[in-house]
Parts: structure tokens; sequence; C-alpha cells
């Protein structure tokens, strides 16, 4: 068994978020959106990123810092977001370290399926 997924699903990153980012298969739910877009900052996939972030809000690009190392994702709560919603919200605290100081983003995302499509829209930082 290879290591486990960067989004820390306990699957391994072939089996959890790899699909995905890939583009072999597409995020069922909001929840899953997330995670494969935390697997991609994890690995600085701006392609990704990008492509997930709902088009009205879509940066020209994204920026990374070279120093951050991310170190997990808690998965909060989730508030819609499944194979038949629309909309879902998803909570997350994902936790990372920049010269050894350990920092954590607490955020509650906002998700929206567009042609059968999950994308990223924004977030509040909690």
């Amino acid at each position: 068994m290879k290591n486990e997924c960067y989004c820390t699903n306990k699957l391994p990153y072939e089996q959890c978020c790899e699909p995905i980012v890939s583009g072999a298969s597409s995020a069922q739910t909001a929840e899953q959106l997330m995670r494969s877009r935390y697997s991609a900052f994890v690995q600085q996939l701006e392609d990704y990123l990008r492509s997930t972030w709902h088009p009205t809000r879509r940066p020209s690009r994204v920026g990374f810092n070279s120093k951050q190392q991310w170190i997990g994702l808690t998965i909060k709560s989730t508030s819609k977001g499944m194979h038949n919603d629309e909309t879902g919200d998803v909570e997350y605290v994902a936790r990372f370290k920049i010269d050894g100081k350990a920092h954590r983003l607490h955020e509650n995302s906002h998700f929206v399926k567009e042609d059968d499509q999950w994308f990223y829209v924004d977030g509040d930082f909690l």
C-alpha cells in the first residue's frame, strides 16, 4: 500500500485524489473536490486549482509560498454538496508550517455544481 493521500483520508493517493486531480474521474461531492484541491495545493498544481475555481471567481494565477509545508487537512462539517445537490459548503482546517512555525487555515468553503462538475466559489475564514 502506498502512502496515505495528502488530504489525510487514509486511502492511498492513487485511490483517493489522484483520479480527480489527473482528470480520470470527476469529484462527485463538494467534499471530494475540497480534498482534491487540498492535494493540489500540496503539490502546487496551479492548472488543476484554476480549472476547479468557478469561472466567475477564478484568479489569473495561484500564488504558492515555497517555504510553506502542508501537514494535514481536517474536514469539520459539510452542508449539502452531495451528488444530487447544486451547492454545498465544506468547513475545514488545513494545517501548514512556514519556517518551522505552525499555522492553520480554518474556512467554510462554498461550492457550486454546474453541468455535473463541482467548482470552488469562495470561502469565509473562521
